[in-house]
């Protein structure tokens, strides 16, 4: 079974130390939806996070 994972949407927003807490609740909240959410820090910039969403 092969699994595809689409990138429906990225920003990037300013980093604050409690974004992740927003991302896990999403994941938590949403996966029966078949959404997942992500967070990294900006390679270019550390003071922004890119924060995406995946349709699985």
């Amino acid at each position: 079974m092969e699994s595809k994972i689409e990138v429906l949407s990225t920003v990037k927003i300013q980093q604050s130390p409690d974004l992740y807490k927003i991302v896990d609740a999403l994941n938590r909240t949403l996966k029966e939806k078949d959404l997942m959410f992500g967070l990294a820090l900006d390679q270019d910039d550390q003071n922004k996070a890119i924060f995406t969403i995946y349709r699985t």
